[in-house]
């Protein structure tokens, strides 16, 4: 494969993630819109969100198994042409039922996409200094899907019909899909892939994450003692517990859980994971904030975002070489504890803050979040030749657990804490901002338990610092 192809690889591979993140969060300012004109309940409109993201996140460990077994190239054009197909269904829904089982089937689409995108990195780019660059740019290009996602979805509801926030991926995803099929190549052919589905641990791993992700997402709002909840967590931990049975007594199993052994593994899934609960958390509830207190509209509000993700994106460019010169293990931890203080600040913010006065501090955010690049190269480093996909679908897992942890968690915060100051007589507006606040401060100390774990789990071996370049080792170069 030429210099020229790998990197076209990569734009495919981007373009791909860039869809998936795009539609994580372009369709929640849209809902109004969406709700008027298909005449749906509350109920139906929390399904077009929860539909998406149960099904993606219930299927990925499936999906990064199926790229093991049947090869990464092509699992990454079948997931995009079911993503780009189920998007277009999506865009031309005339009523509520069809809209959230295509939403649901574009989370099939994205279940297998994202562990390929992943996985495909380090098979295009062995060589660690390149794998870094491509990585701060698949990553870059990830956290402007971030930020475009509300403001893009707020524009197309405002100014169009809003079935273009769906039918918009068509013509990106036709290119891409053509791209794809042009540049990504995997070598080694079918000597590095799994041999067999493990078809018990495909399907118990998927009941305990639909089963924890469906509890998730609707424990709020039924209520975390009601039976639909309870059983949901009680059946996720019996298909969790009969999962790890199978995997141990497997010849061929789903996931190697040695590889948990690996300090660089399972430190770099936790760090991912606390990285994820805190952008999650500071996403959704500070868009809140600039909504309840700046009286700002959603699209305005997304906007506010747009500098973040443009800083994070910059910095995502250079931090492998920051983490080449300074080491991955103290390059993520300033990342994270920079993204902790940033979080603390913000709950400092008051009744009569501003947009100016908070701008600095998701500024300061974004540069700590650009900063844990190198986190997913370090992971990337530790994944064994023939299970690159199930444990890229591992790293997706983390990410998506956890981001919804930090979202039910941190809701249950303010929830709690704005009843009770309530109760106590206090006005809507400073109940509100007192459960926010304290929420914040939650997540700023949850955020900062990650800096003792990637200093140890992310340094250096000795034996590592004298690898060349050209050589694959566990983890990148200190």
């Amino acid at each position: 494969m030429t210099v020229d192809r790998r990197w076209w690889a990569l734009v495919a591979v981007s373009l791909a993630t860039f869809m998936t993140y795009l539609d994580n969060n372009v369709v929640n300012v849209a809902l109004p819109t969406i709700q008027r004109d298909l005449g749906l309940t509350i109920s139906g409109l929390e399904w077009i969100v929860s539909a998406y993201m149960l099904v993606f996140a219930g299927l990925l460990l499936a999906g990064g198994r199926l790229a093991d077994v049947f090869g990464q190239r092509r699992m990454f054009l079948v997931g995009l042409g079911v993503f780009t197909l189920a998007s277009t269904a999506a865009g031309l829904s005339g009523d509520g039922t069809t809209l959230v089982l295509s939403r649901g089937v574009q989370g099939v689409g994205a279940a297998l996409l994202a562990p390929t995108t992943l996985s495909l990195i380090p098979v295009t780019f062995p060589d660690p200094r390149e794998r870094g660059r491509a990585v701060g740019l698949w990553t870059a290009i990830g956290a402007l899907a971030l930020a475009l996602g509300p403001l893009t979805g707020g524009f197309i509801s405002q100014h169009w019909h809003w079935g273009w926030i769906y039918l918009i991926n068509l013509p990106i995803g036709v290119v891409t899909f053509a791209l794809g099929a042009w540049a990504v190549r995997v070598p080694g052919g079918r000597g590095h892939r799994a041999t067999g589905l493990d078809l018990p641990g495909l399907l118990t791993s998927s009941a305990a994450l639909l089963g924890l992700t469906y509890a998730l997402i609707e424990g709020q709002s039924q209520g975390w003692t009601s039976w639909p909840i309870l059983g949901s967590f009680a059946a996720a931990a019996v298909a969790g517990a009969a999962f790890l049975l199978f995997e141990r007594r497997s010849s061929e199993p789903m996931i190697d859980l040695s590889l948990f052994r690996e300090r660089v593994f399972s430190g770099g899934m936790l760090s991912t994971g606390l990285w994820s609960f805190g952008v999650f958390g500071i996403y959704f509830f500070t868009a809140m904030w600039l909504q309840n207190v700046l009286a700002l509209t959603p699209t305005e509000a997304g906007a506010g975002f747009v500098p973040m993700a443009l800083l994070m994106s910059a910095i995502s460019t250079v931090s492998p070489r920051i983490a080449a010169r300074f080491g991955t293990g103290a390059t993520v931890a300033v990342g994270l504890g920079v993204m902790a203080v940033s979080v603390f600040g913000i709950s400092l913010i008051g009744e009569h803050g501003t947009y100016p006065r908070l701008l600095p501090w998701l500024l300061v955010y974004g540069a700590g979040a650009g900063l844990l690049v190198p986190l997913t190269n370090a992971v990337l480093g530790a994944l064994p030749t023939g299970r690159a996909g199930v444990a890229s679908g591992v790293l997706n897992v983390s990410r998506q657990v956890f981001g919804l942890l930090g979202v039910t968690i941190l809701g249950a915060i303010l929830s709690a804490r704005q009843s009770t100051a309530a109760a106590a007589d206090a006005a809507p507006l400073t109940a509100f901002l007192d459960g926010y606040r304290l929420a914040l401060v939650v997540a700023a100390a949850i955020i900062v338990l990650g800096v003792p774990v990637a200093l140890y789990s992310l340094r250096a071996k000795p034996a590592e610092t004298t690898a060349p370049a050209t050589q694959k080792v566990r983890e990148p170069v200190a």
